[in-house]
């Protein structure tokens, strides 16, 4: 990657007894990530590189347990005890039927720790239609959504949502939007310390990337909600990055064929 700032192994061996610099990364050096407690590995869902790269992360680790935004608990329960057929985990949990890509993509994941107890922090969709229109902290205590965020947060996160829905929704719809958003990354951070506080750790989070941002998103919320836990966010972008909100993070190309989201919406500016 052109200019980009790889970690080595021996560098990174020296981070862990000390703060991590905030850099990219390359995939090697998944290999010999830090010894945390917790470990956010975010993605873009359709990219393969990504998903590849969380299995590798994975198998470094070794976690006694892997969190999966993708998966409600409900579904869990549902985990046949052999998952390397993908298509038998598919049908049995009804991964494809919920909207998300391909389960093949996941599996390399689920088999680089078969061990591994496996928790899901998706939100059910009666709970997401609640933090709509009351508020995530109608759904769920703690994790500060209690607390309604500064009006320079809201605003900007109110107008990056807006951004990402493609200027389709009308814009005074995207304050409910922001709660949702609230309640998936505390629903992603009560899912990890529940996973380290029942099997000891260390955990691996996969989720999207910014569910991963380390000054919002679940680790954020981790770090206040348990101070004493240990965590590191790697997260993966598509395309050139000057910076990421990240303690480490990946550049990968795009993924070819990807459609524009936006282009059935036509215009696509605010």
């Amino acid at each position: 990657m052109r200019g980009a700032v790889r970690l080595g192994a021996a560098f990174l061996a020296a981070l862990m007894v000390g703060p991590v610099q905030a850099r990219e990364i390359g995939a090697d050096a998944l290999g010999a990530l830090p010894d945390v407690d917790i470990v956010f590995v975010g993605e873009v869902h359709d990219n393969p590189a990504h998903h590849a790269n969380q299995a590798r992360a994975v198998a470094a680790v070794k976690p006694a347990a892997l969190v999966f935004e993708m998966l409600l608990p409900d579904q869990v329960k549902r985990l046949p005890a052999d998952r390397s057929d993908a298509a038998a985990v598919d049908a049995a949990i009804g991964w494809t039927a919920r909207g998300w890509p391909d389960f093949a993509l996941y599996q390399p994941i689920f088999a680089a720790a078969p061990k591994a107890r496996i928790y899901g922090a998706d939100v059910p969709q009666a709970e997401v239609r609640r933090a709509l229109g009351a508020g995530a902290g109608s759904v769920m205590d703690g994790f500060g959504l209690e607390n309604a965020l500064p009006l320079a947060e809201q605003t900007a996160r109110e107008t990056e949502l807006w951004a990402a829905h493609c200027f389709a929704m009308p814009k005074a719809a995207m304050g409910g939007m922001v709660e949702v958003q609230r309640l998936r990354d505390a629903s992603l951070a009560r899912a990890a310390l529940r996973a380290l506080r029942e099997t000891g750790g260390p955990i691996v989070v996969i989720s999207g990337a910014e569910h991963a941002r380390t000054d919002r998103g679940a680790p954020a919320l981790v770090a206040a909600a348990a101070p004493a836990v240990t965590v590191l966010s790697v997260g993966q972008v598509d395309g050139a990055v000057a910076a990421a909100p990240f303690d480490l993070w990946i550049v990968t190309g795009g993924v070819a064929g990807r459609e524009d989201p936006c282009a059935a919406f036509g215009a696509t500016s605010g």
